[in-house]
């Protein structure tokens, strides 16, 4: 594994929130999937965490995008962490997977990348967290692999042109969404096996 990606650990992470801008809208699920290789030589999806995120003191809900991702952030039965709970459980498992794969740092994988992980960062930043395992600014983009290997960006599509199975009833929760990703990733990944190894000599 620290030999194929650089020594970085490639962890899914997809999030929900309650908007678009990261720094002021609230962190209201975050789900993150270990990638594993398998004795064949390919890659897997391995063991996978799942939070709900209370939202931060003054953090912004958009009705609009709580419409869409289903969540009632104040529901009484919701069984959500402080931030900064769940953002340390999901840390030490990817602290301790990278050890194992004898990795420098996780590298966050995600559909659109570049959302889930500013909102990762945001939070970080936010709960003051020294220890973050990921790299800060380098992501492995779903949406561009998607597009170079199916000419398709939309997950959905993605998913079908892969010959997964896509379920529309449960898109939009992080841990069905950071699932199917890792999925997809991996299938991409997989497909490039044999130029990866031809060049390895």
């Amino acid at each position: 594994m620290a030999g194929r990606f650089r020594a970085f650990l490639p962890v899914v992470v997809d999030v929900e929130t309650g908007g678009f801008n990261a720094r002021t809208d609230a962190l209201l699920e975050i789900a993150a999937v270990l990638i594993e290789p398998t004795e064949d030589g390919s890659f897997a999806r391995g063991e996978d965490w799942r939070y709900h995120v209370q939202p931060f003191p003054g953090a912004n809900c958009d009705p609009a995008s709580l419409e869409v991702n289903g969540i009632d952030p104040w529901h009484p039965l919701r069984p959500a962490l402080p931030e900064r709970d769940a953002l340390q459980r999901i840390f030490r498992e990817v602290r301790t997977a990278v050890r194992r794969h004898g990795c420098t740092r996780a590298i966050l994988v995600g559909h659109n990348s570049f959302f889930d992980l500013n909102f990762l960062n945001a939070a970080v930043e936010r709960c003051g967290i020294k220890r973050n395992p990921f790299h800060p600014f380098s992501s492995l983009d779903t949406a561009t692999l998607g597009a170079v290997a199916y000419g398709q960006t939309v997950l959905s599509r993605i998913v079908e042109a892969a010959g997964l199975e896509w379920d529309s009833s449960s898109a939009h929760s992080a841990g069905y969404d950071a699932r199917i990703t890792a999925d997809v990733f991996c299938t991409i990944v997989n497909q490039f096996r044999d130029i990866y190894e031809s060049r390895q000599g």
